[in-house]
């Protein structure tokens, strides 16, 4: 590792646990940038990472990046962004790369209505489509939820869903969104955003939520934590998200270091299976 990549604070604060960076789009970084992201990360006892995909058409290179190295995997879908491009021929294509083994999650996928790069009947649509395509499968979904809680939960309502298995990244929802979710026994993420000094709305939700259903990630490129903000993310600084948890939480880090990874093999068995791979 060379010295400029070397960030401080690592493996030995973590007690010989692990963490796992559950959402990191790695591969949003240059050809060049992703193996140093992920060797810096590994410094500091981050042993686990998970792509989420935005379009089909990256699908071959993330593949390529996660079976490149151990401890890599992906969840392949269509973001909400990315919605106005889906079409009927995209579920076939999305379930063609669904029995590869790095494959462990549809996703990410979702609703965005404060950006509305897509129209809000077309993300809908797109979206019931991977969850239906993720419970015939039986794997979960990894889902974007920015400004459409109401839409969301109405969705959710239908019935269509009730063996739907969820880890709703990034959350920054309420603590009202929070309940319904727990309710369903999904799976929260939590970002660089449990530091920001103005975010009441996410730290508010920890004293409520079941510890077994929390995951930690950074959203690499985004939302980096304290002291980083402002800089580009990356997987090395889900130490700080984990260390500012188990803060709230009144933990210490090995034993949040420890209870988000079982969580994330929980949440997505599939990479338990394949974790020697």
């Amino acid at each position: 590792m060379s010295k400029k990549n070397h960030i401080p604070g690592g493996i030995e604060g973590l007690g010989g646990e692990i963490l796992i960076d559950s959402h990191c789009h790695l591969q949003s970084l240059d050809q060049g940038e992703r193996l140093d992201a992920v060797e810096a990360a590994r410094e500091r006892g981050v042993q686990g990472f998970l792509i989420p995909g935005i379009e089909l058409d990256e699908a071959d290179d993330i593949l390529a990046l996660c079976h490149s190295q151990k401890g890599i995997w992906c969840a392949l879908g269509v973001h909400p962004h990315q919605a106005k491009g889906w079409t009927g021929a995209s579920a076939a294509r999305l379930e063609s790369y669904l029995d590869d083994p790095k494959v462990v999650a549809v996703g990410e996928c979702g609703l965005d209505f404060f950006y509305d790069h897509a129209p809000r009947s077309v993300q809908e649509e797109a979206l019931r489509t991977q969850w239906h395509i993720a419970q015939e499968r039986d794997l979960p979904v990894v889902v974007h939820n920015r400004d459409s809680n109401e839409e969301m939960l109405e969705v959710l309502a239908s019935g269509e869903f009730k063996n739907l298995k969820a880890d709703f990244h990034s959350f920054a929802g309420g603590l009202e969104m929070a309940q319904e979710l727990i309710r369903r026994n999904f799976y929260l993420g939590f970002t660089g955003m449990v530091t920001f000094n103005r975010a009441d709305n996410v730290r508010e939700v920890l004293p409520q939520l079941p510890k077994k259903r929390a995951l930690v990630e950074t959203d690499t490129p985004y939302l980096a934590p304290v002291p980083y903000r402002g800089q580009p993310n990356r997987p090395a600084y889900v130490y700080e998200v984990a260390q500012r948890v188990a803060q709230e939480w009144e933990m210490s880090l090995p034993d949040l270091a420890r209870l988000t990874s079982e969580n994330f093999f929980r949440c997505f068995p599939k990479a338990a299976s394949s974790v020697s791979g």
